[in-house]
């Protein structure tokens, strides 16, 4: 990390030197290149695989969904009342999405 000798921001490196907002740049050498991982050519890409779309880590329970029917839902509670209310429950359906919530 290199700092600005005319305001004391940090040095961002762009487009082959290290700039500040205040306009100050600096031209970086092979050796800074390398420390500061600015190769020329970019590395080669890497495919990231994609496990599941969403993993729900809410726990589940026995209730019916009004949309479509399944048995199956996450839930979890807030509370969204003044603190002497109960808390209120949300359900997801683990099919279909559709939320709900259920005041007790």
């Amino acid at each position: 990390m290199e700092f600005c000798p005319e305001c004391g921001t940090l040095l961002l490196p762009k487009n082959g030197k290290l700039q500040c907002r205040c306009g100050y740049s600096k031209k970086i050498g092979n050796q800074e290149k390398e420390k500061y991982g600015l190769e020329e050519k970019p590395k080669e890409s890497r495919e990231i695989p994609v496990i599941e779309e969403e993993i729900q880590q809410m726990p589940t329970v026995r209730v019916e969904c009004r949309k479509c029917g399944n048995m199956v839902a996450y839930y979890w509670m807030l509370q969204t009342r003044s603190a002497d209310e109960p808390a209120t429950k949300f359900y997801r359906c683990t099919r279909c999405k559709h939320t709900w919530r259920e005041y007790d």
